[in-house]
């Protein structure tokens, strides 16, 4: 599986695509679509289904099981809507958006992938994110 990371800023969509690396290694594939084509910050439909295609073929040069999105604002869901309308029905099967925060969920899903977790093993644990504790419990 590949993950899909939606942002408004693309020094962010980076950085955590770097994280994400780091902490998942070379075998996750992670697609990062952040900030608008001109560097200003928004999101961008284009941008986006690009990263989709990118995802959907697998860095091995072969289709990859599915894709997870995770994205940082609620207002990313908008030209995410309009880029899944570009996809064929077949790639749009292939797609779990998740509500998990970006960060903790991309994380989580991340480590999962590369144990070699199924799409929906990664989507439980991104959500799992939005519950978690960020301070120790004292």
């Amino acid at each position: 599986m590949s993950l899909v990371l939606i942002s408004h800023s693309q020094l962010l969509g980076s950085g955590l695509r770097d994280m994400v690396a780091q902490v998942a290694g070379p075998d996750v594939s992670v697609a990062v679509a952040a900030g608008t084509e001109d560097g200003r910050l928004g999101t961008s439909a284009p941008l986006i289904t690009s990263a989709l295609r990118t995802a959907l073929a697998g860095e091995s040069g072969g289709p990859t099981d599915g894709v997870l999105v995770l994205l940082d604002l609620g207002s990313a869901a908008l030209s995410l809507e309009i880029a899944l309308e570009d996809l064929t029905e077949a790639e749009r099967s292939r797609v779990r958006v998740s509500e998990a925060p970006l960060v903790e969920g991309a994380v989580l899903a991340a480590v999962q992938a590369s144990v070699g977790a199924s799409l929906d093993e990664a989507f439980a644990a991104a959500a799992g994110a939005a519950t978690m504790s960020k301070l120790p419990r004292g």
